[in-house]
């Protein structure tokens, strides 16, 4: 297939769902604190740093930390979390992601990473993927968090792809806007009411055909 595209996926919530174990850390934490929260709260730190998650998180539970203390607790809950990432295998791969990245692959499409995560070249080993993405830029190369564009602009640099011929997988509203901050194509994974700014939404990959990648690599 002849293309100047480059693709870049979100990590969390688009190839795996992390979402599960963040919840169940972050929650760990506010019960720590004597409090807790509730998965629609949840819900508001879907792409959005450590820092600002757990600042949001003492503002649910009307609580103050000190500068110690607050760097103390983000240091545990992300402890709880790679726990539950050192079990995770190629299992955890949401169902369609495979079948297009297995596409990309054969078409000589280049693909990249473009995660606020810190963990994603943990998690992307863990399953199996590591090698297979031509770039990966996490939160360890990125100081502005979605939905500023660095992370997308970045990557479509490693990738040597123009911003406006690069297609961006996102779960998350921030990302969305990100990738539109970025002049890039959109695909929302994930409810079409909340991903609305969306170029397109799908529920998730397996409603996504091999016709449609074919359309939007190629236009």
């Amino acid at each position: 297939m002849e293309t100047d595209k480059g693709v870049i996926f979100d990590l969390d919530g688009v190839i795996v769902d992390t979402a599960k174990f963040h919840f169940l850390a972050w929650r760990k934490l506010a019960n720590d604190l004597g409090f807790d929260f509730t998965q629609e709260q949840n819900e508001q730190l879907k792409g959005v740093s450590r820092v600002e998650s757990l600042k949001k998180i003492l503002e649910w539970g009307e609580l103050e930390l000190s500068k110690t203390e607050f760097k103390r607790q983000m240091a545990l809950k992300n402890e709880n979390y790679l726990s539950y990432v050192a079990k995770m295998d190629k299992r955890e791969i949401l169902p369609g992601v495979q079948k297009i990245i297995d596409y990309l692959i054969i078409n000589n499409v280049p693909f990249a990473l473009g995660s606020a995560s810190k963990n994603a070249r943990t998690i992307l080993k863990k399953i199996s993927l590591l090698e297979k993405f031509d770039a990966i830029v996490d939160g360890t190369d990125v100081s502005k968090a979605k939905p500023d564009p660095e992370v997308f602009l970045i990557a479509a640099g490693k990738l040597r792809v123009k911003p406006e011929n690069s297609i961006v997988f996102e779960d998350s509203v921030a990302g969305i806007q990100a990738a539109k901050n970025a002049q890039m194509l959109s695909i929302g994974i994930g409810d079409p009411k909340t991903l609305g700014e969306a170029d397109y939404v799908f529920p998730d990959f397996t409603k996504i055909d091999l016709d449609f990648i074919k359309k939007v690599l190629t236009k």
